[in-house]
């Protein structure tokens, strides 16, 4: 398990011994599970391969959800960046459909990486996925940097939550955004200290932010969430790499998200008690799905 109880440590231990936080990260892993370097990035490459299969699951014309509330997202997305472009641009456009892909790949029970959820799986491959795609960035960089954002995940865990239920989707899908900011700024050759500013930043726009789950299902507003997170860890990371740093540190940011997901109410924290769960419309999905059902 990854010994650092916050971004700093991680930080400065990077740092002190000169390496990128992937390098830092893999040598302690491998330690830790008493596997070699290149048996533990062989496990990470693994994954990477999964999340390639759950974009292009995601991304067929016919994908639907068990629940038959959603479907066909990724592919629609990845029709009209191809053939339009759309305001984003293609490349944002084609990020967008993959994040849309896996995490209706989840919804209709395909198999998904939980990075570092279910719920938010679609953030880090539609950020990694589309620089190996589109930008052609090596295999091997995309797998290490997957290792920056699981030590970037597993600190956000054990200072503030991952879970919907405790936190929020700030705790799903705002973990998974600064967990894929961090990853990007370290592929496009930022300092450890920039990917802890770029997670920071990426936390800072989601604080707050409700899990209200239509019918108790991780589909709306969840899978389009997704597509929320992804434009947010580009844009964190961008604006780190163009010099723009985080006025509040990465960990109080962390702790601002578990002090403002303590006090939110039960409504809001995966119950499907409130928000989007409780209007009209979700409502009526509910019982399309379950039927009349007494409290």
């Amino acid at each position: 398990m990854l010994k650092y109880e916050s971004i700093q440590e991680l930080v400065d231990e990077a740092e002190s011994r000169g390496v990128r936080i992937s390098e830092l990260v893999l040598q302690d892993q491998a330690a830790a599970m008493e596997k070699t370097e290149l048996e533990a990035y062989e496990k990470m490459e693994l994954d990477f391969q999964v999340m390639i299969q759950a974009v292009q699951a995601g991304q067929a014309p016919d994908q639907r959800s068990m629940s038959g509330l959603t479907g066909g997202e990724g592919y629609k997305m990845k029709t009209y960046a191809a053939e339009k472009g759309g305001l984003c641009g293609s490349f944002l456009g084609g990020a967008i459909s993959r994040a849309l892909a896996v995490a209706g790949c989840n919804a209709s029970m395909g198999k998904i990486v939980a990075a570092p959820t279910a719920g938010s799986c679609g953030i880090l491959p539609g950020c990694l996925v589309s620089l190996y795609e589109e930008k052609h960035i090596p295999e091997k960089d995309i797998v290490m940097s997957m290792f920056t954002a699981g030590a970037f995940g597993m600190v956000i865990a054990k200072k503030a939550s991952i879970a919907g239920a405790q936190g929020g989707c700030q705790a799903e899908c705002g973990s998974a955004s600064a967990m894929a900011a961090a990853a990007l700024v370290e592929l496009m050759g930022g300092t450890p200290a920039q990917c802890a500013d770029a997670c920071a930043i990426a936390i800072a726009n989601q604080l707050g932010l409700v899990c209200d789950p239509v019918a108790g299902l991780v589909e709306i507003p969840c899978i389009k969430r997704n597509v929320s997170g992804i434009m947010i860890a580009f844009s964190s990371a961008d604006m780190v790499l163009a010099g723009i740093d985080s006025k509040i540190p990465a960990d109080e940011c962390l702790d601002a998200m578990r002090s403002v997901g303590d006090t939110m109410p039960e409504a809001l924290r995966e119950t499907a008690g409130g928000g989007l769960a409780s209007t009209p419309t979700g409502i009526r999905m509910k019982k399309q799905v379950f039927g009349d059902q007494k409290e």
